[in-house]
């Protein structure tokens, strides 16, 4: 039995040291570089290219089976630009030499290329440079598989036979020309390293290289760390701690230059699963920090992605001013120095959705959702509540000698929507609405607001209210109709117990004070506020109460005219001059800008007061003439004539004068008090004419008995 033992250890002692007297004696004996004719042949007659060699082929043998070469040229497919489709400087490939001869395993020690240049390209037609290369075998004649063993697990079993070990290719550089679509893009200082890779073993990758669309001009910078790891089915891929910096240049990025770090503590794709998932990703630019945790299923047939999403508080506007993103000026030179974002994600093919969403930007806080359906032309839904919205600090700086106007919600809505392009409002789809407890504005504390909006197909709607508006409150809904050239608006608008003085503070320089109850049902047609101005149409209906009218008081005049026809002294002048009136109620019609109203009512505990007029809207001026007739202070006694005044000029500085002619209806009157107070007038005229205009106090003194 020792016998044939020793001898088949004898045997396979002198055939192993065979193989090895072969192996160190094949490099002495052959050399490599005599068979390049014959290398360069064979590529020939398998692509039909040229490949060039022009160093030396360097074998080694043991403990691999390696093969190194000097420079590599191989030539570009027919047709295309005269240039090698690829060049590699050096290359060194080296194979495990006993794993090949024991375990019939394809161990690959390592992969190095340096200098590599790949030149792809695509034509006007659309055949790439590399189409030779992927050609469908001929039907007729399809691979041989076995019986028992489909194509899939035959797959299978020769990678389990394949190992790659370390991989690096240095100072490579990728060009693709796209003649077709008119692009051209340059991948330059490439560099990929691994380490030995191994399936369902992490391996180390570190890849960085810099690309440019030469084109636009678009350039980035990238640096990727990650560990892999693959199944030997590759159906199933992992990467940890993976960090990319990058940093994109061009005419159209902010600042001319961005630079971003994203870092994924874990991602996986399960593709037999169709599951993917995204684990501690945080994506910071500046000190702006994203971070979100994501899964996704059905990624193949029908994807599903949920997961939390959240923006750590930062500044943002010194983020916008680092990415050279200018801000206009605002009353607050600390607005926007806050902002935070939590909320959950949801997106499918169809719909993509923020739940729960909780914002923080400076001392306003929103919460709601957020939605864009896809599937219906990129219809926006929304529902938010804020809590409180101090509008005065984004406002710009509060320019005195600017011309302010004046303004319902609805009517700055309308301005607003016409101030849009055309195409934009025809392009909106939204369906949503917006709350606020507070919102400040021009020092004003509006309760309760609400804005509900839905817009499609060139139609938007909007219904807005405010349950404390100056201390009344308001409602109204604005139509807009785009799909014209020109934008259609209609406004319908109600306010109630709305305290007039706050709202109209800054618009008069003499203001009127009250409580208004009014409604407005008002359309036109423009893309401008001037537009809009001169088609305005309409019918506004006004109820005053407890009015306060500045800067005249009829009282007085009537007064002033007492006292210089009795010949004493006129009343002191005061600064404080104003008219009292219980109710002042009226309606108007607006024809293209211009408003006439011809029923005006107000009564005062003195006078009763009537009046008609116009307003243009246009150039913002007055027309406007008040009858104040002083009732009898006695018992049969007649009604004095009334007293009539012009009120005229611009809205801001407006004009007060009291109209002479309808003072001389009766003639009579006057020549009585002439003749028995002759004396004491003619003494009081000079008085009488600087105070109250020339000729005045002779017209006055029809007033009295």
């Amino acid at each position: 039995m020792k016998k044939p033992i020793k001898i088949t250890l004898s045997v396979l002692l002198a055939i192993i040291l065979l193989l090895v007297v072969a192996i160190l004696a094949v490099p002495v004996f052959v050399d490599p570089n005599q068979f390049k004719p014959e290398i360069s042949a064979a590529v020939k007659d398998s692509t039909g290219r040229d490949l060039t060699i022009d160093g030396d082929i360097k074998l080694s043998l043991f403990p691999w089976l390696g093969i190194t070469t000097g420079a590599l040229t191989l030539s570009n497919a027919q047709g295309f630009e005269n240039k090698p489709f690829v060049t590699v400087t050096t290359s060194d490939i080296s194979v495990q030499l006993l794993p090949l001869l024991l375990e019939k395993k394809i161990a690959i020690n390592q992969i190095v290329l340096k200098g590599l240049v790949l030149n792809l390209a695509r034509n006007n037609q659309g055949l790439s440079n590399w189409d030779d290369f992927t050609k469908v075998p001929d039907p007729a004649t399809p691979p041989s598989t076995s019986v028992n063993q489909s194509p899939q697990a035959s797959t299978s079993e020769a990678l389990a036979l394949f190992a790659v070990g370390k991989i690096s290719v240095s100072d490579a550089q990728v060009s693709w020309e796209d003649a077709q679509a008119d692009a051209a893009w340059l991948i330059k200082d490439l560099n990929l390293d691994t380490e030995q890779f191994s399936f369902d073993t992490p391996v180390n990758v570190a890849l960085s290289l810099q690309a440019a669309n030469l084109k636009s001009g678009f350039s980035a910078t990238i640096q990727l760390k990650t560990a892999l790891t693959v199944n030997d089915k590759f159906d199933n891929f992992s990467l940890s701690s993976t960090e990319l910096q990058s940093t994109v240049s061009g005419e159209n990025i902010p600042a001319k230059s961005l630079t971003s770090t994203l870092t994924i503590a874990d991602a996986a794709l399960e593709s037999d699963k169709q599951v993917v998932k995204l684990t501690g990703l945080k994506l910071a630019i500046g000190e702006a920090l994203l971070s979100a945790d994501i899964v996704g299923t059905g990624i193949k047939d029908a994807p599903d992605f949920a997961g939390n999403m959240s923006i750590a508080p930062f500044n943002l506007a010194k983020l916008l001013q680092e990415l050279a993103i200018s801000l206009p000026a605002m009353q607050d030179a600390k607005a926007l120095n806050l902002l935070s974002w939590q909320s959950n994600l949801h997106a499918t093919t169809d719909v993509i959705e923020l739940q729960n969403l909780a914002m923080t930007l400076d001392d306003t806080h929103a919460q709601g959702q957020i939605s864009v359906n896809t599937a219906s032309q990129s219809a926006i839904g929304f529902d938010l509540a804020l809590d409180t919205l101090a509008l005065d600090r984004y406002l710009p700086p509060v320019n005195n000698s600017k011309k302010q106007t004046l303004a319902s919600p609805g009517a700055a809505l309308a301005a607003g929507a016409a101030a849009l392009p055309v195409e934009t409002l025809r392009k909106l789809n939204a369906d949503g609405q917006v709350t606020l407890g507070k919102l400040t504005v021009r020092g004003v504390d509006l309760q309760g607001v609400k804005l509900k909006l839905t817009a499609k197909d060139g139609k938007v709607a909007t219904q807005q209210s405010v349950n404390t508006f100056y201390q009344g409150a308001y409602s109204g809904n604005l139509n807009v109709d785009a799909r014209n050239k020109k934008p259609v608006i209609v406004l319908n608008e109600h306010l109630t117990k709305v305290q007039l003085e706050p709202w109209l503070k800054g618009l008069f320089k003499k203001p009127i004070t009250g409580q208004l109850t009014a409604s407005a049902q008002l359309q036109a047609q423009g893309s401008n506020a001037d537009e809009l101005k001169s088609t305005l149409n309409g019918h506004v209906d006004v109820s005053l109460k407890d009015a306060v009218i500045k800067g005249v008081n009829l009282q007085k005049i009537i007064d002033n005219g007492k006292a210089l026809i009795k010949g004493t002294g006129l009343p002191t002048d005061s600064k404080d001059d104003q008219t009292l009136f219980t109710q002042i109620t009226g309606t108007a019609a607006i024809n293209n800008g211009l408003v006439r109203n011809d029923d005006l009512v107000a009564t005062a505990a003195k006078l009763h007061v009537d009046g008609k007029g116009s307003a243009n809207i246009v150039n913002e001026t007055l027309d406007y003439q008040v009858n104040a007739i002083l009732p009898a202070q006695e018992a049969g006694q007649a009604p004095s004539p009334p007293l009539v005044i012009a009120i005229t000029g611009p809205f801001d500085n407006l004009n007060y004068a009291i109209d002479a002619t309808a003072l001389l209806t009766d003639k009579a009157r006057i020549e009585k008090v002439l003749d028995k107070n002759k004396d004491k007038i003619n003494k009081l005229m000079n008085k009488l004419d600087k105070k109250l205009g020339p000729g005045t106090g002779d017209l006055l003194k029809g007033l009295f008995h």
